[in-house]
């Protein structure tokens, strides 16, 4: 199995940047698509970023499209999210999540715990 372990969250002021890694161990990172997650306060958990085990395919989801990027460093199993330009509207609990290429199932099969992100108006 995979564990996930999320950092570099935190309070932010509006404009700033921020950049989340996600620590995996266990089974070989560069077999599983990873993807980050995110939920605000009363609202449903959804899609920031997806970059599959090949590379050749990512997603953004629209809101952070030109100021999020997504990379993956296989060899030192770490997934990040370098976050510019923040917004108000970014805050939530950030988390990393993984899915195995052989795995034909919906959803994601593992989770990191969560990293806050607060940014001020």
């Amino acid at each position: 199995q995979v564990q996930l372990v999320e950092s570099g969250g935190g309070l932010v002021q509006a404009g700033g940047s921020l950049t989340l890694s996600c620590a995996a161990s266990g089974r070989t990172f560069s077999n599983y698509n990873m993807a980050w997650f995110r939920q605000a306060p009363g609202k449903e958990r959804e899609s920031v970023a997806i970059y599959r085990w090949s590379g050749s395919i990512t997603y953004y989801i629209d809101s952070v499209k030109g100021r999020f990027t997504i990379s993956r460093d296989n060899a030192k199993n770490m997934m990040y999210l370098q976050m510019n330009s923040l917004k108000p509207e970014d805050t939530a609990v950030y988390y990393c999540a993984a899915k195995s290429r052989f795995d034909l199932s919906q959803g994601y099969n593992y989770w990191g715990q969560g990293t806050q992100v607060t940014v001020s108006s």
